[in-house]
Formats: C-alpha cells, sequence, structure tokens
C-alpha cells in the first residue's frame, strides 16, 4: 500500500477532503494523511457536510506538519500555494507535488452559493487527486 500525505495551510478544507476522499475510494491502494503548516485545529464543518453528500463519514482533526516529521511518504501533495511556498520545510521522505485548489473556506455568498462552491471544489478534488494517485500506481 501507498502513503500519501495532504498538506495545506489550515489542515481545515482542502487537505482534510482529499484525506477522506482517498481513504474511501482508493483505500485498497492508498493509506492518506493530512496537515498543515498553520493548523486551525478545527475541521471545516461545511467540508464534512459535502463529504457526506458523497456517502463519506470522516471524522478527521486538524493537525501540524510537524506530527509527520521523520515519516516516510511515497508523495506528498500540497494543494493551496501557501503550503507549496513553505513545503520546502517539509524533511521527509516523498515525492512532492502541488495539485492546486481555490479555498472554498474563504468564499463569500448566500448558504447556497458556499454549498455550491465547496461542492465544486470537493469534485475538483476528488478527479484531479484520484486522476493523479491512478497514474502513478506500480
Amino acid at each position: 500500500m501507498q502513503t500519501v500525505l495532504f498538506l495545506c495551510t489550515g489542515n481545515s478544507c482542502r487537505s482534510q477532503m482529499a484525506e477522506a476522499i482517498v481513504n474511501h475510494d482508493r483505500g485498497g491502494e492508498w493509506q492518506a494523511f493530512s496537515a498543515g503548516t498553520l493548523p486551525t485545529g478545527a475541521v471545516n464543518p461545511v467540508a464534512l457536510q459535502v463529504l457526506r453528500e458523497i456517502g463519506i463519514e470522516h471524522r478527521g482533526r486538524s493537525k501540524s506538519i510537524q506530527e509527520y516529521y521523520g515519516q516516510t511518504f511515497d508523495h506528498v501533495i500540497t494543494v493551496c500555494s501557501d503550503a507549496e511556498a513553505n513545503c520546502p520545510i517539509w524533511l521527509g521522505h516523498g515525492k512532492k507535488v502541488h495539485i492546486g485548489f481555490r479555498d472554498p473556506a474563504k468564499f463569500s455568498g448566500t448558504e447556497d452559493e458556499i454549498l455550491s462552491e465547496f461542492r465544486e471544489v470537493r469534485d475538483q478534488i476528488r478527479k484531479e487527486i484520484i486522476d493523479y494517485l491512478i497514474s502513478v500506481e506500480e
């Protein structure tokens, strides 16, 4: 089984969704983890809601990248530009790649518009991350 670590700034939304989706969709081939360079300490409730909509019950927690120092991952994927810029501090092993997504937590609008933004980012994560992982499976 291959391992992947998803990194972003707060580890509250995009990296959490990526972790949950990979563990749900590719759990037989991949084990996913996530962390943030500046973790918020909580998972965004709208991210959890849109995951439940596609049958994924995620019980993640916002974690610091420091929890994973010294561990080896097959792949380390940054999902936001701030984490990409700060990622040279990653001292562990693993092929580093950036697959960026806009931050739905920063979107403002009506409740329906915000939900729509989260769903769109969730679906982009599901497609682009899963496609990438399938492309590197050996």
